[in-house]
């Protein structure tokens, strides 16, 4: 991934947040609207409450904002000081190149997509030149290590790799069709409570009160109180070891143009996948095995009919939370549900208007791209993570939409994952790398068991 990806994706990261923040700034000022047009009343307590809860989440939206605004600034001075030092390079070896006695205008490159479009005369040259040392073939593969040469300088000191890199290796036009692995990435997992996996230990621990102390009415004077042991009890949570590996050829990883790179960054993308798709979809503890189901039953589903259920669900989250909902439940759907909704339509709307979410209007699209943070709001203002790490083969072809609190979704990573091990030696005799990427995690969903989940046939493929 190059820092013109990163820069994109961040800022698309910060704008989602950013829009998030609007949303509350706006719901907070509503709440004081209320209260003024009501003849400067004094906020009740829920809306004192939820105006705490609107000011510490906009902080915390202000301090990932500012982070990524760093990150930002970061990725631009890396790519100006890349773009310094490639000019740099470039004059230095048009100034050190011999003046030619004649300019050449126009010369047919050895390789070119004209000729050669899919790298065939590359490739055969390739091997005639390593398994029978063709002289014609290493002419060919010098003239062009001279041209590459010319054109990007230093940067090209290696020639070409093996059959199964045929797109990673020189010519450069081969390289630019490279096209990596479309992967789900990690929405859902951005969102969690994060903590540092500790140093050591194969187990987490959380504490968890179980019974609580109890108060009552004094049956008479110099009676004795209402007393009841407080006990608690140890949560403990398993680390898990989520590790993938890829064998390289000496060939390949030497002699290629980004062959390593690109398998490592493969490598680490589809580790985080694994890790999000753990959290929503693992046997026992995962989301989806973890929260309690809302039925949506229905032939032919529509948005109408299920928006009793998108307000079930955060209604079930927040009786189980009681005092600790914290105004801070998420919706997890997968891509072809959020966008189903957004196809419905419909001539009827809620009771109650909502923060953020316009009448007449059943929710609100913040037009976030996948993976930048929160796509929108549903008509009850509750925001919407869409992570297409979801499954959608329960039942017949459905897919389920989760409700969470994320300050009681807790992942705990190492904050040096995932680690790379490159190793040569078990493969030297076939001259081969071994790639492996490792790293440790730790999650649970019930310190207080709390998620919901809406399943049924009314979350079957959707149709436009």
């Amino acid at each position: 991934m190059d820092f013109a990806s990163l820069i994109a994706s961040r800022t698309a990261r910060r704008e989602a947040l950013n829009a998030r923040r609007e949303a509350l700034g706006s719901e907070g000022q509503s709440i004081l609207d209320a209260a003024a047009a009501d003849g400067a009343r004094a906020l009740t307590e829920t809306e004192d409450a939820r105006g705490l809860a609107i000011a510490e989440e906009r902080g915390s939206l202000r301090s990932q904002i500012e982070a990524l605004d760093a990150e930002i600034a970061t990725f631009r001075s890396e790519q100006a000081a890349d773009a310094r030092a490639t000019e740099d390079a470039q004059r230095t070896q048009r100034t050190s190149a011999p003046v030619p006695a004649a300019r050449v205008t126009s010369e047919a490159r050895t390789y070119a997509p004209e000729t050669d479009k899919r790298g065939v005369n590359f490739a055969t040259d390739v091997a005639r030149q390593f398994l029978f040392g063709d002289i014609e073939a290493r002419d060919r593969l010098s003239r062009h290590m001279q041209e590459e040469r010319v054109e990007r300088g230093g940067l090209i000191e290696r020639a070409a790799g093996t059959s199964a890199f045929s797109g990673l290796v020189i010519p450069q036009y081969l390289v630019d069709q490279f096209a990596p692995l479309a992967r789900a990435g990690r929405p859902f997992a951005d969102v969690t409570r994060h903590h540092d996996l500790p140093e050591v230990g194969m187990t987490v621990s959380l504490g968890k009160v179980t019974t609580g102390t109890s108060v009552d009415n004094q049956s008479a004077e110099n009676a004795a109180v209402s007393e009841t042991d407080i006990d608690d009890t140890l949560l403990t949570i398993n680390v898990k070891t989520a590790a993938g590996s890829q064998t390289l050829s000496r060939q390949a990883s030497e002699r290629g143009v980004g062959v390593e790179d690109t398998t490592i960054e493969d490598l680490i993308r589809a580790y985080h996948v694994n890790l999000d798709s753990k959290l929503l979809n693992e046997a026992v503890t995962g989301l989806s095995a973890v929260a309690t189901a809302i039925a949506y039953t229905d032939a032919t589903p529509t948005a109408a009919e299920l928006y009793p259920k998108l307000l079930a669900a955060p209604a079930a989250v927040e009786a189980a939370l009681l005092d600790q909902a914290v105004g801070d439940v998420v919706a997890v759907m997968h891509s072809r549900r959020w966008y189903w909704l957004q196809s419905q339509l419909t001539s009827t709307w809620p009771l109650f208007g909502q923060p953020g979410v316009q009448a007449q209007q059943g929710g609100a699209n913040f037009g976030a791209t996948y993976g930048a943070g929160f796509r929108g709001v549903l008509p009850n203002g509750t925001p919407v993570i869409v992570d297409n790490n979801i499954g959608t083969s329960f039942g017949t072809n459905e897919d389920e939409i989760y409700f969470v609190s994320r300050t009681e979704a807790h992942l705990w990573e190492d904050p040096n994952a995932p680690v790379l091990i490159r190793a040569e030696q078990p493969k030297a005799k076939q001259l081969g790398i071994d790639l492996v990427v490792y790293g440790y995690f730790a999650y649970t969903f019930q310190r207080r068991a709390h998620a919901q989940k809406i399943n049924g046939t009314g979350l079957i493929l959707p149709t436009f």
